[in-house]
């Protein structure tokens, strides 16, 4: 009997070594070795350096000079620790009553926007951190963000159009555009808007 014992308190002890010590290490360190900058977690800077969020998690943009992503129902938006969508469905009232809201608010925010509003700025993703739109949806705020810069807006699509990511390995998802990394281009190019101060990647 304690020979047996033993025997299931050493296997115990090496499994749990080398599955939760030695293989963690090895996969972390490979990872910073051949991937540092996804391991660290796709962090994106400005032209200062400074840390303003992350390629994989969307944040919130409001101002009229910055492209804006898509809802989240993720906590009180955008929050990584509390990931999710919003769980309605089709037939939901609550969920009919806030795509009219939001359709008259993009409509009133961009009278100029050709066509109807794109569906995917009205609806949340299923993980309410999706940090990217479609080409289509970010070109349809593009005379929005053109008048608020007071530039052209074939100048802001040019920026929009040298940011489109093409699918991964050429057949994996739809060609999309980082928000975040879109509206720091923006100010690359044409400079930054001060508003009360409000820094991009601080939901201004």
């Amino acid at each position: 009997m304690s020979s047996t014992l033993l025997t299931a308190l050493r296997a115990c002890l090496v499994t749990l070594v080398l599955t939760g010590v030695l293989y963690p290490l090895a996969v972390t360190g490979g990872a910073r070795l051949l991937f540092r900058h996804e391991a660290d977690g796709s962090l994106i800077t400005d032209k200062r350096g400074q840390v303003v969020g992350s390629a994989l998690i969307g944040q919130g943009f409001t101002r009229d000079a910055y492209f804006q992503p898509r809802l989240s129902a993720a906590g009180s938006g955008y929050d990584a620790t509390a990931s999710s969508g919003s769980n309605l469905g089709p037939t939901s009232q609550k969920l009919r009553d806030r795509a009219v809201a939001e359709v008259e608010r993009l409509r009133r925010e961009n009278p100029e926007a050709p066509g109807p509003v794109p569906a995917e700025l009205v609806t949340t993703s299923a993980s309410g951190l999706d940090p990217h739109l479609s080409p289509e949806a970010a070109r349809w705020q593009a005379p929005r963000v053109a008048r608020a810069r007071g530039v052209a807006p074939a100048r802001v699509l040019s920026v929009l159009d040298s940011h489109v990511e093409e699918r991964s390995l050429g057949v994996l998802g739809e060609p999309r555009v980082n928000v975040l990394a879109l509206n720091l281009a923006l100010d690359r190019q044409f400079g930054r808007p001060e508003v009360q101060g409000a820094p991009v990647g601080a939901a201004p």
